[in-house]
């Protein structure tokens, strides 16, 4: 065969890209053939890949063709565009305020309270000089103050107040001497990680205070929101830290924050109708009942209460005046332990089958001792 007839026969392809006629997300993929090719058109749709809920990207899309023999197969691959956009604001949540139906007061719930603020009135408790409302006074500037108070709620979720307080403490030192919106912001996730990770959940918080700083400076002009509902827009904020953030960072009063203390409390001393199952539940019951000038207070008195004698596990029933009153249906009789049973059993069984050598004493005629 001649070179001419076998550059005739040969089959060149070629592949060119445009817009589709008929729809502006598809384009159009053709093969233009040489002299002895028929005409072939591929149609290859646009994908667009999400990320996350509130960032797009852009597909590339790229044709690559690929011969197994004497056939032809084409393959699609898609680049995605790794740009992050801002992500939009969060939608405030709307925190219930009532019950549609009020929860009865609990009888005899007044002395019950008047015990426990007169044994916490003697027993200093960790929350005392380590709690959320210390984290303030460390601040010169009222906004840091504020921020200062936030974010020691926030690092205090399922940790205890000592660790809470060296951490904020820490975190202050770390971002330059002063916690404030900007500094938080300008520092990187390594050196808050670092300051806080005795705290629990340390990574999740870091990237909760980043992006709450963020927050703050963009829609609340770096200052602490006034309102339950923006505050529980922002991101690892919760109904109890925006009531406490409320009361110490603005002396604002709008209901009370409830945490595991005195959810659990309140429980055991009986104050719902029907056991509550989370803290949100025990808070709309006592918000029912409870008198408002005690909202601001109960969070600290209980949180206290329960940190020296009304312990998660093994209360101290024993010296809370509760009991005696017969004010707390929950009091447990003290137990003694199993080994100091045994042993005090065994010594007995011992004096019985053993009493030991017998000791006999004569007691002569003083006579004899005459000089």
């Amino acid at each position: 065969m001649s070179a001419a007839r076998r550059a005739a026969t040969e089959r060149v392809t070629r592949l060119a890209v445009r817009s589709s006629p008929y729809h502006a997300a598809v384009t159009d993929t053709q093969d233009i053939p040489g002299p002895s090719t028929t005409r072939r058109r591929t149609l290859v749709k646009r994908e667009d890949v999400k990320l996350n809920d509130q960032e797009d990207s852009a597909d590339t899309l790229r044709a690559a063709t690929t011969r197994r023999g004497s056939k032809a197969k084409i393959v699609k691959t898609a680049t995605t565009i790794t740009e992050t956009k801002s992500r939009s604001p969060k939608k405030s949540k709307v925190i219930p305020e009532s019950l549609a139906i009020p929860h009865p007061a609990p009888e005899r719930w007044r002395e019950a309270y008047d015990a426990i603020k007169e044994m916490r009135s003697k027993i200093p408790a960790p929350v005392d000089t380590m709690g959320c409302d210390q984290a303030q006074w460390k601040e010169q500037d009222p906004k840091n103050s504020r921020f200062a108070t936030l974010i020691s709620l926030m690092l205090s979720s399922q940790t205890k107040d000592e660790v809470t307080d060296a951490a904020v403490a820490k975190l202050r030192t770390a971002v330059g001497g002063s916690l404030s919106v900007d500094a938080v912001i300008a520092a990187d996730e390594a050196t808050i990680s670092e300051a806080i990770s005795k705290v629990g959940f340390w990574r999740r918080k870091t990237q909760y205070i980043k992006q709450t700083a963020q927050r703050l400076r963009d829609d609340f002009d770096s200052d602490v929101p006034k309102t339950v509902d923006e505050l529980c827009s922002l991101p690892g904020v919760g109904p109890k830290m925006a009531f406490l953030a409320l009361q110490v960072a603005w002396n604002i009063n709008l209901g009370i924050g409830v945490d595991v203390h005195v959810h659990r409390i309140t429980n055991r001393l009986g104050w719902h109708r029907r056991p509550t199952k989370n803290p949100e539940e025990t808070r709309l019951n006592l918000q029912s009942w409870l008198p408002k000038e005690f909202h601001g207070e109960i969070n600290h008195m209980l949180v206290g209460f329960g940190q020296t004698v009304c312990l998660p596990v093994g209360p101290k029933c024993d010296s809370c005046t509760l009991s005696s009153s017969r004010l707390c249906p929950s009091v447990q009789p003290k137990k003694s332990t199993k080994r100091g049973s045994r042993d005090s059993a065994s010594a007995n069984s011992r004096a019985e089958s053993d009493p030991g050598p017998k000791i006999e004493i004569e007691v002569e005629n003083a006579e004899r001792f005459r000089y």
